[in-house]
């Protein structure tokens, strides 16, 4: 996994063989970014990354400088990783919590520019991230939520989609 831009950009890591990851590929992550782009000022965006894995997402925003970042995993080995990490790229900005996604979003107060969600595909309550995102009120005005999903999963139907993209086998929902 590498760093695609940013202060940081080309800055490999390695991340143990035994974390319960699919880091989003190169090609998606690229994409992704420069659809953020086109929307934001990632410099001045507050980010939550919900199912951060390896860190994959969250080095993206901290080398694009983004102001504070947020990533929450309920894995104990992926948040340790991705603390270290920061901690060793100097990425003061990112505040790591270890908690259930769902049980973070149910008691969440930050308001967010942009929530990233990439949640295992196959994982059972997925089609209430955005239901609880857009209850809980924790995006800003003109924010973001983007979800990363598998090919059978369809979010057309629910009242803040705006847009899909699809990258390979990565897909992307977007929702304001």
């Amino acid at each position: 996994m590498r760093i695609i831009s940013g202060i940081h950009k080309g800055r490999s890591i390695h991340a143990p063989k035994n974390l319960p990851v699919r880091p989003t590929t190169d090609f998606a992550k690229e994409a992704l970014f420069n659809i953020l782009s086109n929307h934001f000022d990632l410099e001045e965006c507050s980010v939550l990354d919900l199912f951060c894995g390896s860190g994959n997402i969250t080095y993206e925003f901290a080398s694009r400088e983004s102001k504070e970042i947020t990533s929450v995993d309920i894995n104990f080995h992926c948040t340790s990783f991705v603390k270290k990490t920061c901690s060793d790229f100097k990425m003061d900005q990112v505040k790591v919590i270890k908690s259930d996604v769902f049980s973070f979003l149910k008691n969440a107060f930050g308001k967010y520019d942009i929530v990233f969600a990439d949640p295992p595909y196959d994982l059972e309550k997925i089609e209430q991230i955005p239901d609880l995102v857009f209850e809980k009120n924790i995006l800003k005005e003109n924010g973001m939520l983007i979800l990363e999903h598998g090919p059978k999963t369809s979010f057309l139907q629910h009242p803040h989609f705006k847009e899909h993209r699809k990258y390979g086998n990565v897909n992307f929902s977007i929702f304001k």
